[in-house]
């Protein structure tokens, strides 16, 4: 894990959620500016994928027993939530497209700090 790509994900995952979720306030459906800003933040998400993959195949593991699966699936899941809800919002072209990115952004975000967590050993795992 690189903790800067992860406070990288977090901020941007947020800042796009209330983007989006300001624009659905607002009743206007998501944008090709909201897009690219799913774009960038499913950008670091895949930079922290590969340099966390690189990181097992070299050796390094999650701290705690039999988190190594764990982190894997919320490896797999943070860079598969922002493309999931940007398809569902190309079918809901109004306020609730907007509210579904934003959802998906937040999603992400919390699942970046949740990898984190699982990384250093937290407790819950």
């Amino acid at each position: 894990m690189f903790t800067p790509l992860t406070v990288t994900v977090v901020v941007t995952g947020l800042l796009l959620a209330v983007w989006c979720g300001y624009a659905s306030f607002r009743d206007q459906p998501v944008k090709d500016w909201h897009y690219g800003g799913a774009a960038l933040v499913e950008l670091f998400a895949l930079a922290q994928a590969v340099v966390s993959t690189v990181a097992l195949a070299g050796g390094d593991r999650p701290a705690g027993d039999g988190s190594t699966v764990v982190f894997v699936c919320y490896l797999v899941a943070v860079p598969l939530c922002l493309p999931l809800t940007v398809v569902v919002s190309f079918t809901e072209r109004n306020r609730w497209g907007s509210a579904t990115v934003a959802v998906g952004a937040a999603v992400a975000a919390v699942l970046e700090l949740r990898l984190a967590d699982v990384w250093a050993g937290a407790a819950g795992v």
